[in-house]
């Protein structure tokens, strides 16, 4: 007996709202339910992956930290190396890096120097798309590395932030928004 593929509004119904976390006027999707459940996470898996046949990339990139849950997981099931995309100091090797804008400051992310090899073809994965500047930031260090961005796909989409128009050229895929 097969058990059914959750749809993604199976898996909405899955995230919680968790208000005023970190801090007041934030509205947090708390992706651990979803995580818990075996069948819900293997779904958002298969639903992440499913227009991507194994083989036809070389790597899928997370951004830390929660996207690095669906993008290893993605690799494996692709057939790929997973890299990670890291906050500035914790990774161990030679990296470049990428300054992004945050509400107030900014942040640096960084990747390892040789993740990549020039024309690997690479999704890019992470949990959620907010004003898109981790993401913009990633695929930034990706393309420095001369690799090629086939996809960038986020579990949660935050429309109302507008975080797509700062990955203009990129194909962008989200299962959730709000």
């Amino acid at each position: 007996m097969t058990t059914a593929r959750p749809t993604p509004a199976e898996i909405e119904r899955a995230i919680r709202t968790i208000p005023d976390f970190p801090k007041p006027g934030i509205q947090f999707k708390d992706i651990t339910p979803l995580l818990a459940d075996a069948r819900l996470f293997a779904g958002t898996i298969d639903l992440l992956t499913d227009h991507v046949k194994p083989g036809s990339v070389d790597a899928v990139v997370g951004i830390d930290a929660r996207g690095f849950i669906f993008a290893a997981a993605a690799a494996l099931k692709l057939q790929a190396g997973f890299v990670p995309v890291r906050k500035k100091g914790k990774l161990p090797y030679q990296t470049h890096e990428q300054e992004y804008d945050l509400e107030y400051g900014s942040n640096i992310v960084c990747v390892h120097v040789d993740a990549l090899k020039p024309g690997s073809r690479v999704l890019l994965i992470d949990d959620l798309l907010a004003t898109g500047g981790t993401a913009a930031a990633a695929a930034a260090l990706v393309k420095r590395l001369g690799a090629e961005i086939l996809e960038i796909s986020f579990l949660i989409e935050l429309k109302f932030l507008n975080g797509r128009d700062k990955l203009n050229g990129y194909p962008v895929r989200s299962l959730v928004a709000y």
